[in-house]
């Protein structure tokens, strides 16, 4: 993280390097003119050192310009993305050190070679513009980048959950009684619960809760489930417990706030799932349903059940434990939201540990496979609330084959309706790469009424051309072929002797 004091040391020891290289200077002939020792120029122009108003005299009159053009903040065009990035709120919030990055290290190289590193940087600058990418995107993709790099599993967090249940005695059964998880916040916190306030104000109808810091004062949307409401206080839990301060006051958040907001309701949101899923109990679970000759889908849905959790809660607790404790590394989250014109589906979080899986679609604009387990299991739930209205749940799995590769995926999709809009309905699915270790744990792999389609990302994309299923045609594809026959053509004729 850089502050403003670091940011002035670096923009100062950038221009004094290009003035340096401007005026044919080296470190040795700019020691001699201004009487500054070579190694205190280095540290200069790394930004490790910001000079006493008599020596950024001396250096003025050495490089030929004025005292206040060399401590203005005002750059060349050619340092201008440089100092644009390093002034940015991005660059400015972002927790470096977290990816054991250091700031002065990237300066350093930037200083090593402007031109180049200009060029990338302008680069990535115009690319977020073109695309729209506002700062919550990139915060969002450094936060996977974090959970990748960690297989989505923080021992830390863990230790405080195991930690909490000693220290208040916390019970360990699941489900965790609501009434637990409000008699913890109330007798060891001090955090009332309100379940009233919020819906009668009609705008807040889908804002799901609000912690009041100074009223100490957990605010619920009453429209929620069971499930719901026990993750709200288990996160609030982590929060009050963890002693997180930065942190969002409403779900979902109503404006991009800072990265270490984002991380900490990440951690909080890890911490509660923990809290309502004990893990010794998930991975008995997990042991037994991985067992089953046969895939059952009221197995799975029983698991909501079990821990009186939600879809997205069971799935992302078992991307947490089945890299560390199964061996189970290759794995990806999806959740999508889908509405009754059954054409486009948003695609709103997305995961993958260990490697970049097929699909890694990146929130695209454009009509995502409708083979997908993810889009098919919203279309069948909907299509089921027509004939039973109080049908809210169903669960599906399919073995995926990604169009023109050797990958196979066993996916396992539950949909649920939206309950804070009933015209939305949304999925959530985890994959695993099937190999021989997934062979060898998951015995309904063997399961010969499991369905295996041919999938791609997107209809734009895919070339599939018996799909019977396509939204919209493969112009992406097409312009493809477009341009390599436009390049064999151009190669014919300079291979024209």
């Amino acid at each position: 993280m850089i502050d403003e004091q670091s940011s002035l040391k670096f923009i100062f020891g950038l221009k004094v390097r290009e003035l340096r290289l401007e005026n044919d200077l080296s470190f040795q002939e700019l020691s001699a003119a201004t009487g500054l020792s070579v190694s205190y120029l280095s540290e200069i122009e790394k930004g490790k050192k910001y000079p006493k108003g008599d020596k950024i005299l001396q250096l003025a009159q050495a490089l030929g310009v004025e005292y206040d053009q060399l401590v203005s903040l005002r750059v060349s065009k050619r340092l201008a993305p440089i100092v644009r990035v390093m002034q940015s709120e991005f660059f400015r919030e972002f927790p470096l050190e977290m990816f054991g990055l250091d700031a002065q290290k990237i300066i350093e190289l930037i200083s090593a070679a402007p031109e180049k590193i200009n060029a990338f940087l302008s680069t990535l600058l115009q690319l977020a513009r073109n695309y729209e990418m506002r700062t919550e995107q990139f915060y969002g993709v450094a936060l996977r980048a974090y959970q990748d790099l960690y297989d989505n599993y923080f021992p830390d967090i863990e230790a405080s959950v195991a930690q909490f249940r000693v220290e208040y005695s916390f019970p360990t059964a699941v489900p965790v009684v609501s009434q637990s998880l409000e008699i913890a916040l109330k007798e060891h916190f001090g955090v009332q619960i309100d379940r009233t306030e919020l819906t009668q104000h009609p705008i807040l109808q889908h804002v799901r809760s609000l912690y009041h810091t100074k009223r100490k004062l957990l605010l619920i949307n009453q429209r929620l489930t069971r499930a719901q409401e026990n993750f709200l206080m288990a996160r609030e839990l982590a929060f009050q417990y963890l002693a997180i301060e930065e942190r969002p006051q409403e779900t979902p958040p109503q404006a991009p706030g800072t990265f270490e907001e984002l991380l900490n309701n990440y951690r909080a949101s890890y911490f509660a799932a923990a809290l309502l899923m004990e893990k010794k109990v998930v991975i008995q679970d997990v042991t037994r349903f991985a067992r089953l000759r046969k895939w059952n889908e009221a197995v799975l849905l029983q698991f909501l059940k079990k821990y009186e959790a939600t879809p997205e809660m069971l799935f992302q607790r078992l991307t947490n434990i089945l890299p560390t404790y199964f061996g189970i590394k290759n794995v990806f989250f999806l959740r999508f939201v889908g509405t009754d014109n059954f054409s486009n589906y948003e695609l709103t979080k997305e995961l993958h540990l260990s490697q970049f899986h097929s699909p890694h679609a990146n929130q695209l604009n454009e009509h995502y496979c409708h083979r997908w387990i993810s889009i098919n299991i919203i279309k069948a739930l909907r299509s089921q609330q027509r004939l039973q209205p109080n049908h809210h749940v169903m669960a599906g799995t399919q073995i995926s084959k990604y169009w023109k590769t050797a990958n196979q995926y066993l996916c396992l999709s539950i949909a649920k309706s939206n309950e804070s809009n009933p015209d939305e309905s949304i999925s959530v699915t985890v994959g695993f790469l099937i190999d021989s270790k997934l062979k060898k744990q998951i015995q309904f792999l063997s399961d010969p009424n499991l369905v295996t389609k041919t999938v791609h990302t997107t209809c734009e994309r895919c070339a599939i051309a018996d799909c019977q299923v396509r939204m919209a045609p493969p112009i992406v594809i097409e312009k493809e072929k477009r341009r390599a026959a436009v390049q064999k053509e151009l190669d014919r004729i300079m291979d024209n002797d």
